[in-house]
This record gives structure tokens, C-alpha cells and sequence, in this order.
């Protein structure tokens, strides 16, 4: 039997594993106000709190775009990019994970399709929700397209995929990324952004082990709302 000290031993360990466990689950990257001052939507965007997250209402009827953001990364950080998109006739349902980590919900998007009715959808995640979203995309024949921010597929794609990341990107793990392009079997529109790095998809602040952007987010993120609309234009 385990004598008195061993066991308090345990115990102790036991209780330190589950405060990292604990810490690290509930440390994230926060959402910047730039992006929190759109909680309340625009002129032209109704947001729109939903059980699944926000709902991004504009002037489209026909498509919608579902986003997994990434690992740790407060949901509504990627507000301004996809307001932006909502504008331009894409309504977008920003996803809110458990715990920030997209892991846990894979299949978010399923409730989202069942309880609407576009005629199209397409799926996009940042960093590790793209990764989710491509394992997510081939279980539905409902999605017509991936978009992967700063992101890979790590099994074969039957659907259109289009990959964005940007030149300063130190997060994105390129050996992993070039490996994985055969998954994708032919069917990629590759953007690489001169100048964006990692983190500014979003408002979250630097990322840790990221690289320095030479553009600001507003141009980062512009320039990916207008590779993502002729993605969507060309997949429709």
C-alpha cells in the first residue's frame, strides 16, 4: 500500500496538473475594441448574437460563409474582416468555441446549416479552425468550398479550396503547409500576402512567435474579403 507521503505526493501532482489544465484553457488572445466596437453591427450589418456565436446579417440572401477561428483567439476579434464581407453580400456566422479551440465542436457548422436556408455555404477557418473546417468539409455535401487562413487540410479534399497566408507568417508551420497541398488534389487558388503575417486576419494583438507584419491588419484584411468574394464567385 501507498504509504502517507506518497499518496500526498499524488495529490499534489494530480492538482497542479489540472491547474495547467485549467490555466491553459481559459488563457487566450482577447478581442482588440476595434473589433468590439462592432458588437453592435453597422449601418449595413445587423450582428446578431445566435447559440452558436454571432450571425452576421447584410445585404446577401443566397450564401453564407461559416468561420472556425483559430486556437485560443476570442471569436469576435475577426469581427471587422467578416463585417466587412457581410457588407458585400456574404452573410458570415462567426463560430464561438469551448474553450477557444475548435477541437471541441467540429461539427458546428451542421446546426448552422440545418436551422437556414441558403442555397450555398462555404466553410473557412483561421490557423487551427481551418484545419477543423477541412476535416469538417467532406463530411457534408452541403459546403461548397474551404477557405484556410494561415492554415492546411490534413486529409484529402473533394471540394474547392482556397489557401491564404501572408509573407511574414512565422506560425504557420510551411514545411507541414507544403506538405499537405496534395490533399487538396489540384483544386487550390493559393494568395500569398506580401507583408501580412499570422495575426492580422484579426484584432487580437501579436501572436506569440509570429512575424513582424509590413502592412497593417485593415490591408491584410482587405485584400483577403476580396480573395475570398472571387473565390465564392467562381464556386457558385
Amino acid at each position: 500500500m501507498l504509504n502517507k507521503k506518497v499518496k500526498i505526493a499524488i495529490v499534489i501532482i494530480l492538482l497542479l496538473i489540472l491547474g495547467y489544465g485549467i490555466f491553459y484553457l481559459t488563457d487566450y488572445y482577447h478581442a482588440e475594441k476595434t473589433a468590439t466596437d462592432l458588437l453592435n453591427g453597422t449601418g449595413n450589418v445587423s450582428v446578431i448574437k445566435s447559440p452558436n456565436g454571432l450571425f452576421l446579417n447584410g445585404s446577401g440572401n443566397d450564401t453564407a460563409l461559416i468561420f472556425y477561428p483559430g486556437a485560443k483567439v476570442e471569436y469576435t476579434s475577426y469581427l471587422p474582416m467578416f463585417t466587412q464581407l457581410a457588407s458585400q453580400g456574404i452573410d458570415c456566422y462567426l463560430v464561438e468555441m469551448p474553450f477557444n479551440i475548435a477541437f471541441f465542436a467540429q461539427n458546428s457548422a451542421d446546426d448552422i446549416i440545418d436551422n437556414s436556408t441558403y442555397s450555398h455555404y462555404f466553410i473557412a477557418g483561421h490557423s487551427l479552425g481551418g484545419v477543423v473546417a477541412s476535416s469538417y468539409v467532406n463530411s457534408t455535401d452541403n459546403v461548397d468550398g474551404l477557405i484556410l487562413l494561415a492554415s492546411y487540410p490534413t486529409e484529402d479534399l473533394s471540394k474547392p479550396v482556397l489557401s491564404i497566408y501572408g509573407s511574414e507568417d512565422k506560425s504557420l508551420n510551411l514545411e507541414k503547409y507544403n506538405q499537405a497541398k496534395p490533399f487538396t488534389n489540384n483544386n487550390l487558388t493559393e494568395i500569398i500576402i506580401d507583408g501580412g503575417n499570422h495575426a492580422q486576419f484579426a484584432y487580437y494583438g501579436d501572436q506569440s512567435g509570429d512575424g513582424k507584419a509590413k502592412i497593417s491588419p485593415q490591408n491584410q484584411q482587405n485584400q483577403t474579403v476580396i480573395a475570398i468574394l472571387n473565390f465564392i464567385n467562381n464556386n457558385i
